[in-house]
């Protein structure tokens, strides 16, 4: 079977180009799509949630008003449990299967949300987010990967990039649901213990569906991966479809009986497609994003206003721009490509920590935030308009299609992994360097972070648009050894077209 007969690849759609399966012509698609992207919407809502619920937890808590450091350990404990679940959960996956991987993700979180709604005292509070952390890491392995399994490649990034569109919504619904109970007797409770709600709707609703076929044909469970595959492609490119992933079967299990750890690390081409996976987790953090998602109505304060309602209002708007951008990701990424979606991204995101560094070291605020107040607030939205439709969903998207299958897992775990090591890196000392620094230079080293960002990716991350996962494959091998008969350059011409 040569490349341009691949089901999915652009080659086989150019001869087939009525089996081309646009990004909303599939209700079941869709269904599975938006259950498995709950996972994101768990992981959005809480990352955003308690951005404004600290504001009062400091008001319940004295030891955490009058201390920075256990301010940022609320924060950044869900990140330690984050680490550990997306570092369990790409062995999760390959053992026990994607949905039972989110099933357990669901448990976990909602146990979580429910110790963080009854704790009475911080550090109680830190364990519940050391529990739903578990639960957000295993997630933000697992619903990408299934839902990039289950999708046609013609539209894998869109799809992939919805799960980002949850992430993000799931920040906007928690500064909706932290103003609501803004007012409410219990404040702080409400806005983290509503969290368990989607978990518990998401473990209900996975129930009902099924497995990732990929993965059920690599357990040689073939009849069920069918049955799957016959709701999602028509009579044609399912035999296609069927014939492909039997193909590759015996050569994906052979390679399986092989895989460690250290194999990653070992097999050149391997490591190359995970150094471009990892540093792109990597660089999404350390460009800021979650400093502005943690610690938006913070940040505003800082900036000059003072009330926690206008606080919370004004970090709302961020938010809906940061959900309304990962809607533009869908559409771009898989029309412009992951790699030049990237790099306008960057280009934007430095130029908008440029504006928020000038804000705060030229800008002198007052009560009512002032003119460098609302400059600011222009930083921030103009930053979230440039992140979110780009590294936003790019990192997610291209880590979930560039390992071959018998290694998805591990490095979409080890991944994960350097998402939130770095998360958390960036949540435990955004404050403390702001103290030390100011907030001015902090942002300032965020910008130079971003710029070494853009060369990365310019030099370390291929276009991976519309490719089956058998192609991308042979762009590392090209990479790593040179002896890919031209595969690569064969690629990029079907791209550039």
């Amino acid at each position: 079977m040569t490349i341009d007969s691949l089901p999915g690849s652009s080659g086989y759609l150019d001869m087939y180009p009525e089996r081309k399966i646009s990004l909303f012509k599939n209700p079941y698609i869709m269904g599975l799509t938006i259950v498995a992207g709950i996972g994101g919407l768990l992981f959005g809502y809480d990352t955003g949630v308690i951005s404004g619920a600290l504001l009062y937890i400091k008001d319940d808590f004295v030891a955490v008003r009058e201390s920075s450091f256990l301010q940022e350990t609320i924060v950044s404990m869900a990140l330690v449990g984050a680490m550990i679940g997306a570092s369990a959960g790409g062995w999760i996956n390959d053992a026990y299967g994607r949905k039972k991987a989110t099933l357990l993700a669901d448990i976990i979180f909602a146990l979580g949300s429910v110790v963080m709604a009854a704790a009475p005292d911080p550090y109680i509070l830190i364990l519940g987010r050391l529990l739903v952390g578990l639960g957000v890491g295993i997630a933000s392995v697992t619903a990408p990967v299934y839902i990039a399994e289950a999708s046609p490649s013609e539209i894998r990034g869109g799809l992939v990039g919805m799960n980002v569109l949850m992430i993000t919504g799931g920040q906007f619904l928690s500064y909706l649901v932290n103003l609501a109970f803004t007012e409410v007797p219990g404040t702080w409770r409400w806005m983290l213990g509503v969290a368990g709600v989607p978990a518990v709707i998401q473990f209900a609703l996975m129930l009902c569906m099924p497995e990732s076929p990929r993965w059920l044909f690599m357990k040689d469970r073939k009849t069920e991966a069918i049955s799957v595959l016959t709701k999602i492609y028509d009579v044609y490119r399912l035999e296609d479809e069927v014939e492909y992933l039997n193909s590759q079967l015996e050569e994906e299990r052979q390679k399986k009986r092989d895989v460690r750890y250290l194999d990653v690390f070992r097999r050149k081409e391997i490591r190359l497609a995970f150094l471009a996976g990892a540093g792109l987790q990597a660089f999404q953090q350390f460009t800021g994003i979650n400093t502005v998602m943690y610690y938006s109505p913070t940040i505003v304060q800082m900036a000059g206003f003072k009330s926690n309602q206008l606080a919370l209002l004004l970090s709302l708007i961020v938010a809906a721009m940061n959900a309304a951008g990962s809607v533009l990701g869908i559409y771009l990424i898989d029309h412009a490509g992951r790699r030049k979606l990237a790099l306008s991204s960057l280009a934007g995101v430095i130029v908008s920590l440029l504006i928020l560094s000038g804000a705060f070291l030229f800008g002198s605020s007052d009560s009512t935030g002032g003119l460098s107040g609302w400059f600011a607030v222009i930083g921030l939205a103009l930053y979230i308009a440039f992140f979110s439709p780009g590294m936003g969903p790019v990192p997610w998207t291209v880590n979930s299609e560039i390992y071959p299958e018998a290694y998805r897992g591990i490095c979409g775990g080890m991944s994960a992994t350097v998402n939130w090591v770095s998360n958390l890196i960036v949540a435990q000392s955004f404050l403390s360097i702001a103290d030390a620094l100011g907030t001015g230079p902090t942002f300032l080293i965020l910008a130079g972070i971003a710029v070494i960002a853009f060369v990365f990716v310019s030099c370390f991350v291929p276009e991976t648009k519309g490719l089956t996962f058998e192609e991308v494959e042979n762009i590392w091998k090209e990479r790593a050894w040179g002896n890919g008969s031209n595969t690569q350059s064969l690629l990029e011409q079907r791209n550039e077209s």
